[in-house]
């Protein structure tokens, strides 16, 4: 989803702090998307990649100091760094392990939580920020509760950051894709019944090509997106369309 997602906002002509856990999976990516699209633009690529654990806020200070630095402003961010952890679909709730849970909530919630705190801080009035949920964060998920928890709380830190930062013009989407190519759903090679119940749920009957969820958040993070601001709750936005419509009876 990261590479997919960096070359989408490339190709629209995104400089880029890129941040990984792996600095060899870092170098690869900008190795690929420069040799992506340098070939069809005179501009010379702008990317700065830099090693991170998000797990650590003092690596995620660090990190986005050095983005200001480097570029001289931040405009927008997709935090899109998660783990299923090392037990999907097989541990129920009582199975698990202090560990096993600390894997998966420190990376896709609390590391989330350092990266929006640093970029907020220094974000560009009228800037973006596009933050990774999923289906599993709308409804509950068996032998999945650590990454289902974690994804509800993406969504409801993601809508309470938005009403903070409402008032600077700056937006605050998540995007709650369903199962996609990934090596993160590759991974789950060795749990078939947990891939079988996931591709039950979905309706077109394939999996997604991680492109199609970029160019959501290539959008949602584009001046085209101005005046968005959502999270992927359909019964809240039906109360909210209900008290519009009462408040005109």
């Amino acid at each position: 989803m990261g590479l997919a997602t960096a070359k989408a906002l490339f190709a629209r002509g995104a400089s880029l702090s890129l941040a990984d856990y792996r600095e060899d999976a870092l170098t690869q990516t900008r190795k690929e998307i420069e040799s992506s699209f340098t070939s069809t633009s005179s501009a010379k690529p702008n990317i700065l990649a830099t090693a991170v654990d998000i797990r650590e806020s003092s690596q995620v200070d660090s990190w986005i100091e050095k983005t200001i630095s480097h570029f001289g402003r931040l405009d927008g961010a997709a935090n899109i760094a998660g783990v299923l952890g090392k037990n999907f679909g097989v541990h129920i709730l009582v199975q698990l392990s202090n560990e096993e849970w600390e894997f998966v909530t420190r990376t896709n919630f609390t590391g989330l939580f350092y990266c929006m705190r640093a970029q907020s801080r220094v974000l560009s009035d009228g800037g973006a920020v596009v933050n990774a949920a999923s289906t599993t964060g709308l409804e509950g998920h068996p032998k999945n509760s650590p990454y289902s928890a974690t994804k509800h709380a993406v969504i409801g830190l993601s809508k309470s950051a938005a009403g903070e930062v409402g008032g600077r013009g700056i937006r605050v989407n998540c995007v709650a894709p369903g199962i996609f190519n990934t090596p993160m759903v590759a991974g789950l090679g060795g749990v078939e019944s947990a891939k079988l119940e996931m591709f039950n749920r979905v309706p077109l009957s394939r999996i997604g090509q991680p492109e199609e969820a970029a160019s959501v958040r290539a959008f949602l993070l584009s001046d085209g997106a101005k005046y968005s601001r959502s999270s992927p709750d359909p019964k809240s936005r039906l109360e909210r369309l209900r008290e519009i419509r009462n408040m005109y009876q």
